[in-house]
């Protein structure tokens, strides 16, 4: 794939996310996934983002720096949501928040093999 054709694959399968579109995840992650190094398969990345939307009904994937060179894409990707209980070790019980979420994706088949994430954590608990 050519770095704008990644751009489009990746911006689909954050469609994919923000629909919660659970069925089409396949089209995008590998069934091998890892995350952060470890090896979480399809099924347990698929169910990590569904406790994500339980635990934050509101949630919405928001891209704000994208950057693709294949088969790798780096995004920086900005949250402002209300949580209904605990986040990240903090009790934000229903009040908004915001942070962003530095991610690094590489691709193998047109689809997401390894997936390296870093969340700003510090941020939700300065707010609260």
């Amino acid at each position: 794939m050519t770095g704008a054709e990644l751009t489009d694959r990746y911006r689909s399968y954050i469609a994919c996310l923000n629909s919660q579109n659970w069925p089409e995840l396949g089209r995008f992650v590998d069934d091998e996934v890892q995350y952060n190094g470890q090896p979480v398969g399809l099924n347990g990345y698929r169910r990590m983002l569904e406790d994500d939307f339980r635990a934050i009904p509101d949630l919405r994937f928001n891209v704000d720096l994208l950057v693709a060179e294949p088969p790798r894409v780096a995004c920086r990707l900005l949250f402002d949501c209300t949580p209904t209980g605990t986040l990240f070790g903090f009790p934000v019980n229903g009040k908004r928040v915001a942070f962003s979420e530095n991610v690094f994706y590489e691709f193998h088949n047109e689809k997401i093999r390894q997936v390296w994430s870093v969340i700003d954590k510090t941020a939700v608990g300065a707010q609260l």
